[in-house]
């Protein structure tokens, strides 16, 4: 990633280094030297690749990963419904990244205390959904 650091923010291999190297200290166990990598990554995703919004989802949710190991679950829970709700709308309810993202939310809701809201939207929707479209095998399923 230091390769990276004296060129442009906005050439694209320098935005994903600096999330990988943000997910990377988030899976170090080291969220604290995650979080300001992370909210930098997902501030110059929203600047300079606005048009793809996949990407900017997919750092919206590696922070709410990170703001979740740091114990700000309602930080958390208010980016993955957020994430949720657009994958729904871009992706589909059928689709596997929207069905994970199903499952962060759920994680979010439980951390809150909303258990019943989690078991619901888990219950109802999220493993009809993965057993119908990823099969009752899958590793998303299971």
């Amino acid at each position: 990633w230091k390769m990276y650091l004296g060129r442009p923010e906005t050439l694209e291999n320098r935005s994903l280094s600096l999330g990988l190297l943000g997910d990377a200290l988030r899976g170090s166990s080291r969220p604290y030297d995650a979080l300001p990598v992370l909210k930098a990554h997902l501030d110059g995703r929203r600047r300079y690749f606005w048009l793809e919004e996949q990407g900017i989802l997919v750092a919206k949710s590696n922070l709410a990963c990170c703001l979740s190991q740091l114990g700000r679950h309602d930080e958390a829970l208010v980016l993955r419904r957020g994430v949720y709700a657009r994958r729904v709308a871009t992706l589909g309810v059928s689709n596997e990244t929207t069905i994970s993202n199903g499952f962060n939310l759920s994680i979010s809701l439980n951390e809150v205390g909303l258990q019943e809201e989690a078991r619901t939207l888990v219950r109802d929707q999220l493993l009809p959904v993965a057993r119908r479209s990823l099969g009752p095998d899958h590793h998303t399923t299971i």
